[in-house]
């Protein structure tokens, strides 16, 4: 009984030692946090969402019904082939280890090596690749509005495959992975250059080399469904939610701001539009309300979380006259036949949230930019776009003209007249007999 007494009396001694020895070592251990991680999970699947189904429901239900299942196998093998190629080497194009500024190297091919969390995150860098990858699907995808009811099949695939890799990993690299265009001070939060400028400037290149469709613009093409345009729409604007909020990498007040500017914007939009339809034609449409939302979301992507709620409605009132009137000047003044106004609304309205960030992104208007004048600012942005811009425009050309050599851009005049549904895929949308 002694010896138990002494053993039981020398372990209690050594409890302390224990109790204190474990939570060092776990202070000294970095891990991600948990609820970040779980809301970019979580924000990866809105932007999922986005793409498959909401972009493919949108595009789909803006088409003629003899070319709706066409746009939506487009958008999804879009989305396939553009997520295996993140895999293998676009993630480590656009974040890998930053060198010259211009490319990323290849220390993340086919994500083989990646850390247990992202350099200046609280998320592991697996959970950062995934989120990223959603927007290197989702961008070419947003292209597909450009040349529908026309280019083959065959070519989409090939074209957004390079394109992605050539046009989107590089513009990612020199704004969000640490090059040179993010050393100059240009700013975009969550795609307005990445995403909706690249893909504006090159599906108005591609629709200007396609050439415009049979009919175009004598001949009325209308929407099929305004149902599904609005359901699609509808997707888009809560997956946005995802593409904005995610944008800020973390579950705090970063997000929510970026997530109750989204919001504001596109109801903003929505509203401006449909009273523009209403003075000008004297109805307002479920296609207007929806295409108003798009151009909400786009405008404020650049700047979602660097500005203040009061500022987002003031992006939303201008994201709507400037963008449809940019459809007016592009398909009833010049006949550009850029069939789903993927330029008017996601590149017009992406370039001018960059330039609008420029001013309310100032604190004085309730941003977050401190040091910078508004002159230096909006220089750097402008010179964002150019780059951007001009870039996209002449690597898209090539890519566009390069994969034609080998897969013709569009298909024949009796495919397009029968719709690409039957002509190139054999099936059809909806069964009308």
């Amino acid at each position: 009984m002694r010896y138990l007494t002494a053993a039981l009396a020398m372990g209690a001694a050594l409890l302390p030692q224990v109790a204190i020895a474990q939570p060092v070592t776990a202070i000294t251990v970095d891990v991600a946090d948990s609820g970040d991680t779980a809301w970019i999970l979580t924000a990866s699947a809105l932007v999922l969402m986005m793409a498959i189904p909401g972009l493919a429901l949108f595009y789909g239900g803006l088409v003629r019904v003899k070319n709706a299942m066409s746009v939506y196998l487009q958008v999804g093998a879009i989305v396939a082939i553009c997520s295996l190629l993140w895999v293998v080497v676009g993630y480590t194009l656009a974040f890998g280890e930053v060198g010259s500024g211009w490319i990323g190297d290849g220390s993340r091919w086919m994500m083989i090596r990646l850390d247990a969390w992202r350099a200046d995150t609280t998320i592991p860098e697996s959970s950062f690749a995934l989120f990223q990858m959603t927007f290197f699907a989702i961008t070419p995808a947003l292209m597909a509005g450009a040349w529908v009811e026309r280019a083959r099949f065959g070519w989409v695939v090939a074209f957004c495959a390079l394109w992605s890799l050539i046009v989107y990993a590089p513009v990612a690299h020199w704004i969000w992975g640490g090059g040179w265009l993010s050393d100059l001070g240009v700013y975009d939060f969550a795609g307005g250059l990445v995403v909706h400028t690249t893909a504006g400037i090159s599906a108005l290149v591609v629709a200007l080399l396609l050439g415009r469709r049979n009919g175009f613009p004598a001949k009325p093409m209308l929407p099929h469904s305004p149902t599904l345009v609005m359901i699609g729409a509808a997707l888009l604007w809560v997956g946005w939610f995802g593409f904005n909020g995610g944008s800020a990498l973390t579950a705090t007040d970063d997000a929510s701001t970026a997530i109750i500017n989204t919001h504001a914007a596109a109801a903003t939009a929505a509203l401006m539009w449909i009273a523009i339809e209403k003075v000008s034609f004297g109805k307002s449409t479920g296609i207007g309300f929806a295409t108003g939302a798009i151009a909400g979301l786009a405008t404020i992507t650049p700047a979602a979380g660097a500005v203040a709620p009061g500022a987002a409605i003031i992006f939303g009132l201008l994201a709507a006259p400037v963008c449809y009137f940019a459809i007016r000047l592009i398909k009833h003044r010049f006949h550009i036949d850029d069939s789903l106004d993927v330029f008017a609304v996601h590149g017009v309205g992406g370039m001018l949230g960059t330039l609008l960030f420029a001013v309310f992104g100032l604190a004085a208007f309730g941003g977050t930019t401190e040091g910078v004048t508004f002159g230096d600012q909006f220089i750097a942005q402008l010179a964002g776009i150019a780059v951007v811009g001009g870039y996209s425009a002449v690597a898209t050309a090539l890519i566009a003209l390069a994969v034609s050599l080998f897969l013709p851009m569009r298909v024949g005049e009796e495919s397009e007249r029968h719709g690409l549904d039957s002509a190139s895929h054999g099936e059809h949308a909806f069964k009308l007999d």
